[in-house]
């Protein structure tokens, strides 16, 4: 299970590269930020430069004001594939100004023989979030909320709608009882990256965690997803996703 709560980590603060898409949305030029639409993107999971899996995230419309992220991982190669290994996290929430406003917020996690879920609300007339099932006991308790607070899942989509070239960007994270701050630094220029058969001018986008351990995400104008996504550890390559394709979802 602990390589399982790895993968899921990874990839729900990260997501990957390549493109077959419909018309890609541009940059709101009144924000400088760029407009959420409906999409779903298959990636490839790597991890220490071998296959391990797939993934597959989407954002949904829902009713109304109400949007839904999701985000399935699924173990396919070696011991992983073996152990059916599998993963699904999905975030409910809605836009409150120019914010991504977290609601609610589910977990699933399973091998052959286990299946371990956890839900989490998010009351913003109370200004608290609580997270029940299979939560360690340390992560039971209420947790405080400030405004512009996010789940993982849409760090990954306000990372999306901020980044510009120079940028700093702080997001505190509130997942599964946790609480961090996630600060990112975008370099000042454009980088080339190829991402399968495709070369992208990227904005490289990068987070340090101070335990030896890094975050880098690629992103490009009008591309609703990361192109690329890459954890290091102790300067070493961890976990990469690399996207397979994606499209705008109705």
């Amino acid at each position: 299970m602990k390589l399982l709560n790895s993968l899921l980590l990874a990839c729900s603060v990260l997501v990957a590269s390549t493109a077959i898409a419909a018309a890609p949305a541009m940059p709101d030029a009144a924000t400088g930020t760029r407009e959420l639409e409906p999409f779903i993107a298959q990636y490839h999971v790597f991890k220490d430069g071998k296959a391990l899996g797939d993934a597959v995230m989407q954002v949904v419309k829902n009713d109304g004001r109400r949007w839904r992220v999701d985000l399935n991982i699924r173990g396919t190669e070696g011991l992983v594939g073996l152990a059916g290994i599998a993963a699904q996290q999905s975030t409910v929430f809605d836009i409150a100004g120019s914010r991504y406003r977290p609601l609610a917020q589910s977990t699933v996690r399973k091998t052959v023989f286990t299946k371990k879920q956890t839900v989490g609300v998010y009351d913003w007339r109370s200004h608290q979030a609580r997270w029940t099932g299979d939560v360690k006991e340390t992560r039971r308790a209420p947790v405080a909320l400030q405004d512009g607070d996010l789940s993982g899942l849409l760090i990954n989509l306000a990372v999306i709608r901020d980044a510009q070239p120079g940028k700093s960007m702080q997001y505190r994270f509130v997942d599964d009882g946790r609480v961090r701050d996630h600060r990112y630094e975008v370099a000042t220029q454009l980088e080339e990256v190829k991402v399968g058969d495709l070369d992208y001018s990227a904005m490289k986008v990068a987070r340090a965690q101070g335990n030896n351990e890094e975050t880098v995400i690629w992103v490009v104008d009008g591309v609703p997803t990361p192109v690329r996504i890459l954890q290091r550890e102790d300067g070493q390559d961890k976990y990469d996703l690399r996207l397979v394709e994606y499209k705008g979802a109705q």
